[in-house]
């Protein structure tokens, strides 16, 4: 097994787990090689600390510091992976209302429309309205929202 440090075009790192360089690049070629973060197909390898030294063999020269990761820029990055797809997959059912979130929830709350999954925008004092006249709401992190990551 290969480990390569990994950095989608967002700027999130991970590793991932190769059988050889081939299956890496036969992988990457057919977007099979996702950022566990933001689901970005646009996947490079970047510098890695790591150092595989064979058995009996001397190391090697250090030709540079090594390169120190970056940390998680969100909890995303601490989430497994599958529970980020379950967890965008079930926004991705949602409908985008837009502006209209909080008028939507409302109709849908007073039976004025079909019940549905939404999402959408809706200001501050907008959420909280909707929050006193007994409508559920919540925001959602970027991370999860299909045209955000």
């Amino acid at each position: 097994m290969i480990v390569y440090e990994l950095a989608c075009s967002h700027g999130h790192r991970f590793e991932g787990w190769f059988a050889s360089n081939d299956a890496y690049a036969e992988q990457r070629g057919r977007a099979l090689v996702t950022c566990p973060v933001c689901d970005d197909a646009a996947v490079d390898r970047v510098p890695s600390a790591r150092v595989s030294v064979s058995k009996g063999a001397p190391p090697a020269p250090a030709a540079q510091p090594a390169v120190t990761p970056t940390p998680a820029p969100d909890v995303a990055a601490s989430l497994p992976a599958e529970v980020l797809a379950v967890l965008r997959d079930m926004v991705k059912r949602t409908e985008n209302v837009g502006r209209a979130f909080a008028e939507e929830a409302r109709k849908i709350h007073y039976d004025e429309a079909p019940a549905r999954p939404i999402r959408g925008q809706a200001s501050t004092e907008e959420a909280q309205e909707l929050r006193e006249e007994g409508i559920d709401c919540a925001s959602l992190p970027p991370f999860l929202l299909p045209d955000q990551h």
